[in-house]
């Protein structure tokens, strides 16, 4: 049995709502340090997680690990249910074939109950892989998503190029020959910053970062990972959205990005 109490909701459900555009099903994992959702698309383009360490719990209890398998629209349709100040608690039992959520208001005069039917999705791998990156760019959470909001208006992919003069967002279209974003260090606190080994140059799709950049507000900082040394499927893109609660990631491989 396990039962996990979050009071800031809305992390959940930012997390939730900003990826269910881009896989079907997810892991949730609980076990007895920390909570965290993983998740692959179907392509095994995009790879997910979110990490909540049992400090962002008011109260937390799992006496042994679990993995929950969920359907991605599903989750979401049961927390519109809950309100942005709600507070969310989650449980399960030991049989494991649902797990319920309740959403109590602040005042605690309302409180809603839903049993969500669970789904067995064993055998699937969603670990995210570390590497030593060959560029890292540290830079506002808010200015990468109005980057990508802004190019996707031109065309549906973007090269991010990153040289000893900063790091280049381009792309072109129909209408626009040429759109560029180019965002240098200046080495004042809470500006860009770019750690970079070796120049690297590479095209991602905006839907997937459009799409991951809903979770905007969770964090003001975004760091990106980039490196074309690892093998041709792996060649990625790392986006981190961190907080001392919790870490929200997402890597995009350059192969298989088409629109589905």
């Amino acid at each position: 049995m396990f039962e996990i109490k979050l009071v800031q909701g809305w992390l959940l459900k930012r997390a939730v709502e900003a990826i269910k555009d881009l896989v079907t099903y997810a892991e949730l994992m609980c076990s007895s340090t920390d909570f965290s959702l993983n998740a692959v698309d179907s392509n095994y383009s995009a790879f997910v997680s979110l990490l909540l360490g049992s400090n962002s719990f008011e109260d937390y209890n799992c006496e042994k690990s679990v993995c929950l398998g969920v359907n991605m629209n599903n989750l979401s349709r049961v927390l519109k249910f809950a309100g942005n100040d709600d507070i969310v608690i989650v449980e399960g039992d030991d049989d494991m074939d649902d797990m319920c959520l309740v959403f109590q208001s602040p005042g605690g005069d309302k409180t809603t109950s839903i049993n969500m039917h669970l789904m067995d999705i064993h055998g699937h791998s969603y670990a995210i892989p570390d590497y030593d990156y060959d560029v890292v760019i540290r830079m506002s959470s808010s200015v990468f998503a109005s980057i990508c909001r802004n190019l996707a208006e031109i065309n549906d992919t973007v090269l991010i190029s990153v040289t000893k003069e900063g790091a280049m967002f381009s792309t072109s279209g129909e209408t626009v020959k040429d759109a560029k974003v180019l965002c240098r260090q200046n080495g004042e606190e809470d500006t860009t910053t770019i750690k970079m080994k070796t120049q690297v140059s590479m095209a991602f799709s905006l839907r997937y970062l459009n799409s991951f950049t809903k979770a905007t507000p969770l964090s003001s900082i975004v760091t990106i990972n980039m490196s074309t040394g690892m093998p041709d499927r792996h060649q990625s893109v790392r986006i981190n959205l961190t907080k001392r609660e919790y870490e929200r990631e997402l890597i995009i491989s350059k192969e298989n990005q088409g629109d589905k």
